[in-house]
């Protein structure tokens, strides 16, 4: 469920019925991650974590050993 309110999510679940696994997804914040809990929804996807985390530059360099 991306970027659906939380009513047609709580709506959606009803529907599934427990038929297949629900994940809400996009629009999700750590302010409205209870409200989306509260759907029923099974999984929820939190970009909101990762979207504001600092830059790493990483190199690896691997070396054949003869």
């Amino acid at each position: 469920l991306d970027s659906v309110p939380t009513e047609s999510a709580r709506q959606a679940v009803t529907l599934v019925a427990g038929r297949a696994r629900t994940e809400i997804a996009g629009n999700v914040t750590l302010e409205n991650l209870a409200e989306k809990a509260r759907t029923g929804v099974d999984v929820i996807s939190v970009g909101a974590i990762t979207h504001s985390a600092p830059v790493l530059d990483l190199s690896l360099t691997i070396e054949r050993i003869p």
